[in-house]
């Protein structure tokens, strides 16, 4: 049985990460005490807004003391201040003695990483009926025209349902399917997540084994409509997740198994495109229709404790930084005991946040360290200046400018305490009440605002210096646009003007953004902060307008309200990936040209031995090794494939390989393995595999598993795993699998990678294995007879 490991290990970076600054960068974010461990606090009061210490920390899983699991999680902030998280059914309360279920449940947190549960969408006694019995999965959460939207998965209908609600926490009042039947998605339609565009055109991305598709919504988001157009496929791509950053759409996916427990190889990747129905390609250039495993991966294994990192949402603090939300699986706990009487055997997924770095126009998990499980730094989740309005009163506000006593608060079921503004006989000019504190020069402001009169404005307001300087950015209901005032002087530098979208819901909240870099302002409108703005402006400042100041709400002509405003120190980006180490030195005495006339392992003395070989075929061809793959296995019992072995080296090292393979046919295969007895290895090869619904196609892979007894049998069983897939496949690649011994928690750490061009690399993920007995390093060509593998050369390197 795999032992416990501890929850925080001592290396938070992988071995394969390098760079000092790196390192000191991280080593100072660890300085805090961790809230992760935590007691949880009771229900977080509505009038209070979360004050962490300088320097906070969390620790990864952060659903842990809430829910004993939390997969596909899905996030908002609601417009009372506080996040809300959203789960597939699951056993999440077996720590409490509970057997069964909760349908969609949900967590609330002040803070983003401290939560307590908050209920479920569904119970037993309200699930709709059309339903038949099915389980609820994969929530996904927006904020539109009032109503918080809630779709989720109901697979055993195999569709997409819909509830909505006034507050994050219901009550629900479900809508039905979304999808019609047939879908007119070759894939099962689940998984899906929604996004609006600047224009106003609502979308649904869907789809899972192995395709995503998309089609517009209708008005009210209840039905898809028209055309539907796949925009990815591969094995096992599913869990779509839709951004825009700049000028390009993001689709965040996850592919390979998800729930497999110690054997998932699930992992996030990213594509983009300048239109939300593509078509998006992945940072190599490869369009996520091709037929060939993809690059751009955000988030996979690492080797620390969490396996099988995905299903992602994003969600953004209080300084503009984006955060990662998904699910993991603990290696030293990755089952669930059964449940429903014995019914549910499943994998347990908490969820965890990490911080999600945009760098040279790509998202990737820190930098590209993946997934945390020691002491990070927590996300931004109070302001510098600016509140909610809940505690009532205006006690630590000000107001300015024309009807200076028309301010007052209210409440509602949502939002709770709000600022509302009532002009004066005289209804002239702009007013503004402005928070107490001081905001940054370099920030993020925001606030939720509405406008319930065709001729009022609301807006959010940064002042600096004296009330004749301040920067506004409307809501101006009588243009039908989002407009940026800046004055200087009491002059006014110029109006920036962007319409608003045909059916913009004005008298509902809608969340207005501003952030100050340098001399360069951005300013956004959307429902919900999911980085789905409706309108996005962006434009130079000034130097006399970039300064420390106040921050607050603005009201101009009637009906104009606010709420969570508020401005933080904006987030510092970081631009440049964590170091991957080039291999050290070659081990002339661990590698093979292949340039000799015969075949390896043939003739003494040879480096190299067979495992049932010589293999049929196999010669030395024009200074290349030629391997025809062969109707044989490697996978469980059935163990007839050949193997060509070597001793690897003592300590760590990296093993490459150049094959030229061109396979045709499903199932074969050729490429690397380390090695230790036909139910105890790791493989890296290039396979084709059948595309689910694809009408006979097949996908060519990047193929990265191992085998090896899983850790929750008893006694411990051998199984195959769940694979990971890595960059995209060609008849020429080269191959690396970089071995670490981990002797602190004795572990094989293998770490994959490949190239098309032996130049530029695509970083895969890590997959480990308690120590028992030495790797050797092979070489493999098998699973289907028909094609024929050339490996030109097995090359070691030593450690870097």
């Amino acid at each position: 049985m795999r032992r416990t490991r501890r929850t925080t290990r001592p290396r938070l970076l992988p071995r394969w990460a390098a760079g000092a600054a790196a390192l000191v960068w991280l080593l100072s974010l660890a300085s805090a005490p961790s809230h992760g461990a935590q007691a949880r606090p009771s229900a977080p009061s509505h009038g209070t807004q979360a004050r962490p210490a300088v320097g906070a920390t969390y620790t990864n899983p952060v659903s842990a003391g809430a829910v004993d699991t939390f997969p596909d999680p899905a996030v908002i902030r609601g417009k009372d201040g506080l996040w809300y998280a959203y789960g597939t059914q699951n056993p999440v309360m077996q720590s409490k003695g509970e057997d069964g279920e909760r349908m969609l449940p949900i967590l609330r947190s002040a803070d983003m990483v401290t939560w307590e549960y908050a209920g479920e969408v569904f119970t037993p006694a309200d699930k709709p009926a059309w339903h038949d019995g099915s389980r609820l999965w994969a929530p996904e959460v927006r904020y539109a025209s009032g109503l918080y939207h809630l779709y989720y998965s109901v697979p055993g209908r195999n569709t997409v349902g819909l509830a909505t609600s006034p507050t994050p926490t219901g009550p629900w009042t479900d809508k039905g399917a979304v999808l019609p039947s047939p879908s007119g998605c070759p894939a099962g339609n689940i998984d899906q997540a929604q996004f609006t565009d600047t224009d106003g055109t609502p979308y649904l991305y869907w789809g899972s084994y192995d395709t995503i598709c998309v089609a517009k919504l209708n008005a009210d988001l209840t039905r898809t409509e028209g055309e539907v157009t796949q925009v990815a496929r591969g094995r096992r791509v599913e869990g779509g997740f839709v951004v825009r950053r700049g000028d390009f759409y993001y689709l965040f996916y996850s592919d390979a198994g998800c729930c497999d427990g110690a054997y998932s190889g699930y992992q996030v990747k990213a594509g983009r495109s300048t239109s939300p129905t593509g078509p998006f390609t992945d940072d190599e250039g490869t369009d996520l229709m091709a037929l060939t495993s993809k690059a751009g991966v955000v988030a996979g294994a690492n080797g620390n404790r969490w396996i099988g990192p995905g299903h992602n949402a994003i969600q953004t603090d209080l300084a503009g930084q984006d955060w990662l939300v998904y699910h993991g699986i603990p290696a030293e706990s990755p089952d669930l005991a059964p449940a429903s009487n014995g019914t549910l055997r499943l994998t347990r997924r908490p969820m965890l946040v990490d911080r999600l770095d945009w760098i040279d126009g790509w998202p990737v998990v820190r930098a590209g360290a993946g997934p945390s499980d020691g002491p990070t730094a927590a996300p931004v989740t109070s302001w510098a200046a600016g509140g909610t309005f809940n505690e009532g009163g205006l006690k630590g506000w000000r107001a300015e400018g024309a009807g200076t006593s028309g301010w007052s608060t209210a409440s509602a079921p949502d939002a709770h305490g709000h600022a509302r503004h009532t002009p004066g006989p005289s209804g002239a000019g702009a007013a503004y009440l402005l928070a107490g504190g001081r905001a940054p020069a370099d920030l993020r402001a925001e606030a939720d605002l509405k406008v319930t009169a065709a001729d009022g404005a609301a807006g959010l307001t940064v002042a600096y210096r004296d009330p004749g300087n301040r920067i506004v950015a409307w809501l101006d209901r009588a243009r039908g646009a989002l407009v940026t005032d800046v004055r200087v002087g009491g002059r006014s530098r110029g109006e920036q003007v962007t319409p608003l979208p045909a059916g913009f819901s004005w008298e509902t909240w809608n969340n207005v953004s501003v952030e100050i870099r340098g001399g360069r302002l951005s300013a956004e409108v959307s429902g919900d902060r999911l980085r789905d703005p409706v309108a996005l402006q962006s434009r130079g400042l000034p130097a006399a307008a970039v300064r420390k100041g106040a921050v607050g709400a603005a009201a101009r002509g009637t009906g104009a309200a606010a709420d969570n405003v508020g401005a933080a120190a904006l987030y510092r980006p970081v631009t440049k990936r964590v170091a991957v180490a080039a291999p050290g030195r070659l081990l002339p005495e661990h590698s093979d040209e292949f340039d000799t006339a015969a075949v390896p392992g043939t003739s003494a003395p040879s480096p190299w031995q067979w495992v049932r070989g010589p293999a049929a075929g196999v010669s030395m061809t024009g200074g290349a090794l030629s391997w025809p793959t062969r109707d044989a296995e490697l996978y469980l019992g059935d163990n007839t494939a050949s193997v060509l072995l070597r001793d690897a080296p003592g300590g760590d090292f990296t093993v490459e390989t150049k094959l030229r393979f061109a396979p045709e046919r499903t199932a074969q295969q050729a490429g690397l393995v380390l090695y230790e007895n036909d139910d105890r290895w790791f493989k890296l090869v290039h396979s084709v595999l059948p595309l689910t619904n694809g009408d006979g196609a097949v996908l060519h892979v990047s193929e990265f598993g191992k085998e090896g007894e899983r850790p929750t049998t008893n006694p411990p069983t051998a199984v195959a795993n769940a694979p990971m897939f890595g960059g995209p496949t060609a008849d020429t690649m080269w191959m690396r699998m970089a071995y670490h011994l981990d002797a602190a928690h004795g572990e094989h750490e293998v770490r994959a990678s490949t190239s098309r061009d032996g130049v530029h690399w695509s970083p895969g993920g890590t997959w480990t294995l308690p120590v028992r007995g030495a790797l050797r390093i092979g070489l493999v060509s098998h699973n289907r007879s028909g094609a024929t593998a050339e490996f030109d050369y097995v090359r070691t390197y030593a450690a870097p």
